[in-house]
């Protein structure tokens, strides 16, 4: 429910509103097939290629309502052997939709699971080779590349910071005593543009006691307002420090002239009247002003910032010097020979080196396989 629950949310597109019968049927239909899946397949059928394989099997005919496609049978059967089961409650509540109806609602799936007919995406998700429970059991680092420019394949780095959030903190609570043993910290740049994380606001809250953080990278604070609505200050609350780097969207700039607070200023104006009884006043006046007003905070040095911890007064710093760090050089910046080349660990053909050691089997044959025996 929780996989189900991500992916409706990161596949609505830009849609707003509409009849929310279609996402509850389609929700309906992807839980009992995942379900079943789970439940009662091997493990290497569970995967998103074999749910998209079960709903373009699911053939619906208007003119012939009792007719049982092969998902039918593969439910009735299973519903023969345990009519309680969870996949076979949720199916059935599925299959009150008529012949038209869900003919629509398959047509749903199948535009939302559209990605998952591209071979290579099927790949990555035929099989787990990242073993998202076992991150905190180590020092581990863990990429995840997306294009910034497309956001078609968005929700699967979405779906996957999900399950990283609720394998991690049911691995510290039911093995490690609710903290784990290395601290993961979640880098997430561009967090507005990866999709949507379900129940983020919640998250902020309780993972930071199982070892777990995240620092959320925004170009502006409308954005996560833009994506997670009425949760985006929730979040932003859940952080014990903010960093501003410098910015021109005024609702950000408004927000942390606000935060920073008020200086006390002097100020003393003097007057003169002059004519036939000529009189001079002096009046002194405490005033508060913006530490930094929002004008100020647009035209701020580029090599400054603003750090904001929780419990601390702001305070104005340089940014760091990278140049300075002693493992500059080791970066692409200083040589683009330290550039890393991701198709080098992508490459899977193997490269013999003239130190490899290889046991080598004669195998004589007493009759010559066909042409065809032997595939590559």
């Amino acid at each position: 429910m929780k996989l189900v629950t991500t992916l409706i949310s990161n596949t609505k597109g830009e849609q707003k509103g509409g009849d929310p019968f279609w996402e509850k049927s389609e929700t309906l239909l992807y839980t009992a097939l995942i379900a079943y899946l789970h439940y009662e397949s091997p493990d290497s059928e569970q995967n998103f290629s074999t749910l998209a394989e079960m709903i373009g099997a699911m053939e619906v005919r208007e003119d012939e309502e009792d007719f049982e496609n092969s998902v039918d049978m593969m439910f009735n059967g299973l519903a023969e052997k345990d009519p309680e089961h969870f996949a076979v409650r949720q199916y059935k509540k599925y299959k009150l939709a008529a012949g038209k109806t869900a003919k629509s609602i398959l047509i749903s799936c199948g535009a939302r699971l559209a990605a998952f007919d591209i071979a290579e995406i099927r790949e990555i998700t035929m099989y787990d080779e990242l073993e998202l429970d076992t991150v905190g059991d180590e020092k581990t680092a863990l990429f995840f590349i997306i294009s910034d420019t497309d956001s078609s394949f968005n929700f699967l780095v979405s779906m996957a910071y999900t399950q990283l959030f609720n394998l991690l903190c049911e691995k510290a609570d039911d093995t490690y005593g609710g903290r784990l043993p290395f601290h993961v910290r979640c880098l997430i740049d561009e967090a507005a543009n990866i999709g949507q994380i379900p129940n983020l606001e919640k998250l902020m809250a309780t993972i930071r006691s199982r070892e777990i953080s995240a620092c959320l990278i925004l170009q502006a604070r409308s954005q996560l307002k833009a994506l997670y609505k009425d949760s985006a200050d929730t979040i932003a609350g859940n952080c014990d420090t903010a960093i501003f780097l410098g910015g021109k969207e005024k609702a950000t700039l408004e927000e942390w002239s606000k935060m920073m607070g008020k200086e006390t200023i002097y100020a003393y104006n003097t007057s003169e009247t002059k004519g036939n009884s000529p009189s001079y006043g002096k009046n002194y006046q405490k005033l508060g002003k913006e530490l930094m007003t929002v004008d100020e905070l647009a035209v701020m040095d580029g090599g400054m910032c603003i750090l904001q911890l929780r419990g601390v007064r702001p305070f104005l710093s340089k940014k760091y010097d990278i140049t300075a760090h002693p493992l500059y050089k080791l970066l692409s910046d200083y040589n683009k020979r330290n550039a890393f080349d991701i198709e080098k660990y992508l490459n899977t053909k193997l490269e013999v080196k003239p130190d490899d050691q290889f046991k080598v089997i004669d195998v004589e044959l007493e009759e010559a396989p066909p042409p065809d025996a032997f595939t590559a």
